[in-house]
Formats: structure tokens, C-alpha cells, sequence
């Protein structure tokens, strides 16, 4: 049997999970000293860290002025849902999903809501929908970077900006990581423990002024819960875009997701952290192009996410096993380095195709996924070794 070193480097920092993500380097919880704990969000010092969070996040985010930017319960989800329970259902609607997140939004439109006139474009996991086929005199509803195979819509360029309907996005994956063309989009949400590796149960809901405006002349037919009402009379609830939050939020997330995005600024905003993920991409890319026995699961180049990064293992001696079998050989993969602290959370999303899935957002550093890529390479061939067919 051929000898499989380990290799001599480790990755200094081994979490590579896709959500919640890695901390910023540096982090540490000290550096959460200033939060308010044991205070009410509604004093004033609760309300000036809200307000703080939402200015920080216009302007490292870049977003335009007259966007209104909310912090909301319940993560991504709790965002994308109040936008489609809140806006849907004035027009037509197209449901682009071509992974399980886009089919999950597609099913509480089609079944819980229960709109009639919705168009689904959907795609297998790899692929994304025809974005030629969409119909823009309808709303739309899509994911810039989708949630488990992360393909990614390379641009806005095929959503015009004189768009009859609104456009809804799930950008939970691309924020801080790609730039987001504001002008094309109605609605933008995302949660704090993506890309800037905050904590968990916030979510982020960005409005454009159409949207505010579909919410000022329009009332859905159905029952709305409070957790997800955003007017009054007929008119915006202003505080939720000023701190003053539905629910209580937790203070010391709210320092946490403070403290990433003054990192952030330092570096030097979104162009600093689009190019610190596409170094991390790239990293990846590299070894893809020399290594027979992975590629990545976006066919296209293009889709190809720089955040959570999903690969496939093509060896010919493992893609001849059975499907259960081939499952079986990648989570050996993440398993073997997840047990030797190599490598932690990089299995493929419980309803994705078999594979790895690494994140490499900006808050993870280039030399820990080219450690991460040799160890890779030690993981397979320990899992091919234990084939029977090996021994």
C-alpha cells in the first residue's frame, strides 16, 4: 500500500462552516465588552447600538440612501418570510429555485400563501434557471447566491431597471461578499452569521422606496402575525428601520455584528472583502484545476460562488459505486478531518448532492484553505484506501 503522509501545515483556524460562519481573524469575546447586558433594547443605549448596527451596515454594505435597512427576528428566514407574507400578492409572481432554500420559499408561496397565478423557473442543483424566461412585469423572488449548492447569479444584468414588479432577494450568502446592484433589486435580506461570522437569529431587511411604496397601497388578503407587520394605518413602521426592533434582540449579538463590520471598515469596506473571498476562491480554484479527483458542482464558471464553495468527487472508482455508497465516501472525507480538527462542518447540505462545502468568505484567511486543500487531498486517499475494492 502506497504511504499518505499527513501533511506537515494545519489550517491555523480550522472552521470552514457555511453558516454560522467563521469569526473574524483577531476576534476574541473580550472585544465584546461595551455591550449593554442587562439592559432594555428600547434605552437609549440599546436603541443607539441599533441605530449603529444599521448605519454601519448602509455603509460598509454600500447602500444606497433612500433604502430603508431593518433588523428583524429569525434570522435570513424570518426576513425573506416577512417580505413575501408582507409584499406577494399584488402581481404575478416568478419563483426562480434551483436548490433547497429557493424551493422552500417556492412552497410556502405556492402552499402556504396559496397564490395562484405563480410561475416556478426552477434548475437541478449545479445549474441555475433561464434568466431570459423571466418575466419582470411580475415579482420576483430568487436568491443572488444560493443557499446550499452555492451557484450564484454572476450579475443583475438581466433584471432591467425599469422592472414593473419588485424583486425579492435572499442574499444571505452573498452580502459582504459580492456586490449587490441595489438599483435592481427591491428587497434584500440576509442574517449576521454569514459572511461576517456574527451570531445567529437576526436577520437583515433592506427596502427599497418601491417596495416601501407596494407596502403603503397594498394589504394582503390573509392574516399577518405581528413578527411580521411592517405598517400601521397604512403606512411604514419608521422605527423598525431606525433600531427600534419588533422583538428583543440579543445586546451582545448586537455588539458582536458591531464589532465585524468596524473590522470591516478597517480593511476597507465591501471592495476589501469581495477580494479577500475571491483570494479564498481562488485558492480553491487552483487546486480544482491540478486535482483529478474533484471538481466544482456549479457547471458554469460563472455561478461559481466565492463564498460557500461546493465540490463533488469525480474519481471514476468512487462515481462507479452505488449513490449510497458515494454519499458515504465524502462524508468520510469531512468526518476524517472534522475528528482531527482539520476541518470542521464541510460535509454537503443535508438535501444537496453528495460532496464537501467549504466557506470561504472574507472572514477566513487564504493560507488556511491552501492548508485545507493539501489536507483534502490526504482525506480522499484515506477514504479510498477503505474501499474494498482498495484492499
Amino acid at each position: 500500500m502506497t504511504a499518505n503522509p499527513a501533511p506537515a501545515t494545519r489550517p491555523a483556524n480550522p472552521n470552514f462552516s457555511s453558516g454560522p460562519c467563521a469569526k473574524r481573524p483577531g476576534w476574541a469575546l473580550e472585544g465584546l465588552s461595551d455591550a449593554p447586558l442587562g439592559r432594555s433594547h428600547r434605552a437609549k443605549v440599546g436603541k443607539v447600538k441599533l441605530k449603529e448596527a444599521i448605519d454601519l451596515t448602509r455603509e460598509v454594505l454600500e447602500v444606497p440612501h433612500d433604502y430603508r435597512i431593518g433588523i428583524v427576528p429569525a434570522s435570513d428566514t424570518g426576513a425573506v418570510e416577512m417580505a413575501l407574507w408582507s409584499l406577494l400578492g399584488a402581481r404575478p409572481v416568478d419563483m426562480l429555485a434551483w436548490e433547497s432554500f429557493g424551493e422552500t420559499w417556492v412552497s410556502d408561496v405556492a402552499k402556504q400563501l396559496k397564490l395562484a397565478d405563480v410561475r416556478i423557473l426552477n434548475a437541478p442543483y449545479g445549474a441555475l434557471p433561464d434568466l431570459k424566461a423571466v418575466d419582470f412585469s411580475h415579482d420576483v423572488v430568487f436568491a443572488w447566491n444560493g443557499t446550499t449548492p452555492r451557484g450564484m447569479v454572476p450579475d443583475a444584468r438581466w433584471n432591467p431597471a425599469d422592472r414593473a414588479g419588485l424583486t425579492i432577494c435572499d442574499a444571505t450568502s452573498a452580502a459582504f461578499a459580492q456586490r449587490l446592484d441595489f438599483a435592481k433589486l427591491d428587497v434584500v435580506t440576509f442574517s449576521w452569521q454569514k459572511a461576517l461570522g456574527g451570531e445567529a437569529a437576526h436577520g437583515m431587511l433592506i427596502l427599497s422606496p418601491r417596495a416601501v411604496a407596494r407596502l403603503e397601497s397594498y394589504s394582503p388578503p390573509w392574516p399577518m402575525p405581528k413578527i411580521f407587520r411592517l405598517t400601521k394605518g397604512g403606512k411604514l413602521i419608521e422605527g423598525i428601520f431606525e433600531g427600534d426592533t419588533i422583538n428583543t434582540p440579543s445586546m451582545l449579538c448586537v455588539e458582536d455584528y458591531l464589532d465585524a463590520l468596524k473590522w470591516a471598515r478597517g480593511l476597507g469596506g465591501l471592495a476589501a472583502l469581495q477580494e479577500r473571498s475571491d483570494r479564498n476562491f481562488e485558492a480553491i480554484a487552483q487546486w480544482v484545476a491540478v486535482t483529478p479527483w474533484v471538481d466544482f458542482l456549479a457547471e458554469d464558471p460563472v455561478t461559481r460562488s466565492n463564498t460557500s464553495v461546493c465540490l463533488k468527487v469525480v474519481d471514476p472508482d468512487v462515481t462507479a459505486l452505488p449513490a449510497a455508497a458515494q454519499a458515504a465516501f465524502s462524508r468520510a472525507i469531512a468526518s476524517g478531518l472534522d475528528k482531527g480538527g482539520i476541518a470542521y462542518d464541510i460535509g454537503s447540505y443535508r438535501d444537496a448532492p453528495p460532496g464537501l462545502r467549504i466557506w470561504c468568505g472574507a472572514t477566513i484567511e487564504r493560507a488556511d484553505v491552501e492548508a485545507l486543500t493539501r489536507w483534502l487531498d490526504w482525506a480522499f486517499h484515506e477514504a479510498k484506501a477503505a474501499l474494498p475494492q482498495a484492499a
